[in-house]
């Protein structure tokens, strides 16, 4: 029997009333019942704070706009594929996204309203706890779900400012660019005008406001507080995530500071099949997802239809084509690497195809979708994917980033070897073999053609520093992808990309350039909200001079 699914409709950012629903964390699968109720014990605040957590995730719509992808179209000889979906199309051509206020999976409409509703959450439970406690942070009964709710808000607006805001740069630039509405209280009225200047932050401000919430809460979390930790900010996950906001602001000591703390506590993923079963696709899923696993850091369960994008084959991880100068993404993720040959050995077994000798991609096994039926004799239900948002291995790679602008290269390696070894590659890591794998065209091939100069960083590496970084981005790549945390790498790194694409009725292909400074790197506003008066993003490219080093034109047709 065909399963279909059903959308999952999310309210709006100004759904304050909805708030207050709450359940328990039982399964990872739970729907969350429509219960309304007053907040005035710590037990239901603890209820509340689950429902913060979004049922969405811009995994898909960032993996589509950045460089993992190939259009099979393009790849594949003959091939004349419709995307699963409209939005996927736009996605992948830069454009803007359209409304989709049904609720569709996985677009920006969807990010935008499930992370807000998560925001409006966090702010009832903080407004909660301010009237059964005069002094919540202190407040033993309290202060774990004060800090919980804190590390949640400041985390939802981080995502929400590196998809629909430029990156972080430098002073001057932080001080001109947009960041996003920060909203640390409570709605009490159905039309906020969001135009106000209390809504229209520069990057700056935001992410200010995100530190103060992460230093009001990191150190309040215990993990003793919840039943299974893995679904809530635990204290890994709250100092993995104040260690990837410290990289991303180049705060680099306090990278170390918070990854120590997190990394000390857990043990990277264990990918032999003694630990990670290779039998099916099932029971892979259910070790890879295992909230015991203290690699889990933070796990998210979210409405998503990532796999069947995959199965329509149109956009997937594939073969490039030479002609059109696109490069093998399938090679870049799943081939050689400075202490490997061919595959990285923790993906043996786990690699899959969606038909005996497809040439359509190859995907790895945990992607595929959880299916909850809500009529099975109908063949209808809704469609789950489970994210790792927040992991030991990503934080090892963060450490390793911050060493070695602290000029620990030594150390940075160390970090860099002990993931190698955890994905079970043969060869020890050294210098010698980073050299020698990151030079000349295949820095740019792994890593990226990189623009950190471009983009406020005080320090720019060179030599066999810049080699090191290199295999850190590329490894960053391998570990992140489907999580969509590559394309802010090539935000904050400013990594100029090409995507090659030709829709099914299409003849000839088109290419187009993202550069570091091209605006259509910031998601598009969705409508409802640009409708309800918060300004739209110009995502216009300017035109270049013809002696520019910059494309001059958007869009180029190949002939």
């Amino acid at each position: 029997m065909k399963k279909l699914y059903i959308h999952k409709v999310f309210g709006t950012l100004l759904l304050s009333a909805a708030m207050a629903g709450m359940t328990a964390c039982t399964d990872k699968l739970d729907e969350l019942p429509d219960n309304r109720t007053d907040i005035d014990t710590p037990e239901k605040v603890a209820q509340l704070l689950t429902s913060g957590y979004p049922e969405a995730s811009a995994a898909e719509i960032c993996e589509l706009y950045g460089d993992n992808l190939v259009d099979n179209n393009v790849c594949v000889p003959g091939s004349h594929k419709d995307a699963d979906a409209k939005f996927q199309e736009e996605a992948y051509k830069w454009e803007d996204i359209r409304n989709y206020s049904t609720g569709e999976d996985d677009t920006p409409y969807q990010v935008w309203e499930a992370y807000y509703k998560g925001i409006a959450v966090c702010n009832h439970a903080i407004e909660s706890m301010k009237e059964m406690s005069a002094d919540p942070a202190h407040d033993t009964r309290l202060s774990a779900y004060w800090g919980e709710a804190h590390v949640l808000r400041a985390y939802l607006h981080f995502v929400l400012v590196n998809v629909f805001s430029e990156s972080y740069q430098g002073d001057a630039a932080n001080e001109k660019n947009r960041g996003i509405p920060y909203v640390t209280k409570p709605e009490t009225i159905v039309n906020v005008d969001y135009s106000d200047n209390e809504y229209l932050h520069n990057i700056k401000d935001t992410y200010a406001l995100i530190e103060k919430d992460i230093l009001e809460g990191v150190d309040l979390i215990e993990d003793a507080a919840y039943k299974v930790p893995a679904y809530h900010f635990n204290k890994r996950a709250a100092h993995a995530f104040a260690a990837r906001f410290y990289l991303y602001t180049r705060n680099y000591k306090e990278v170390l500071r918070h990854a120590d703390i997190a990394i000390q506590a857990s043990s990277l993923r264990d990918w032999s099949p003694s630990a990670m079963s290779t039998n099916t696709i099932e029971s892979g899923l259910r070790d890879y997802n295992d909230e015991k696993l203290t690699c889990n850091y933070l796990i998210q369960a979210t409405y998503s239809t990532m796999d069947r994008m995959f199965s329509a084959c149109r956009y997937a991880f594939n073969d490039g084509n030479a002609a059109w100068g696109v490069e093998s993404t399938k090679d870049v993720i799943y081939g050689s690497g400075p202490c490997w040959s061919n595959r990285l050995p923790a993906f043996d077994g786990r690699l899959y195809r969606w038909a005996s000798g497809s040439e359509y991609g190859t995907w790895l096994f945990r992607v595929y979708e959880y299916f909850e039926y809500s009529d099975k004799i109908a063949g209808i239900g809704f469609v789950h994917m489970l994210y790792q948002p927040l992991t030991a291995d990503e934080t090892m790679l963060a450490r390793a980033e911050a060493k070695l602008y602290l000029d620990d290269q030594a150390g940075a390696i160390s970090d860099l070897n002990q993931w190698t070894k955890s994905h079970e590659a043969p060869n020890d890591l050294t210098l010698a073999r980073i050299r020698n794998f990151y030079s000349g065209a295949a820095a740019k091939k792994y890593a990226g053609d990189i623009n950190p100069d471009k983009m406020g960083f005080e320090k720019v590496l060179a030599g066999d520093d810049l080699a090191v970084l290199n295999c850190i981005l590329h490894l960053r790549r391998i570990e992140t992808h489907y999580e969509g945390l590559r394309w802010f790498d090539i935000k904050r790194y400013g990594i100029n990309i090409r995507h090659v694409y030709r829709n099914a009725q299409e003849l000839n292909p088109t290419a187009d350039e993202l550069r570091y400074d091209d605006p259509r790197r910031v998601f598009q506003i969705p409508t409802n909200v640009i409708n309800a008066g918060y300004p739209a993003t110009d995502r216009t490219p300017m035109l270049k001079d013809a002696n520019d080093e910059s494309i001059q034109n958007p869009a180029l047709v190949i002939d």
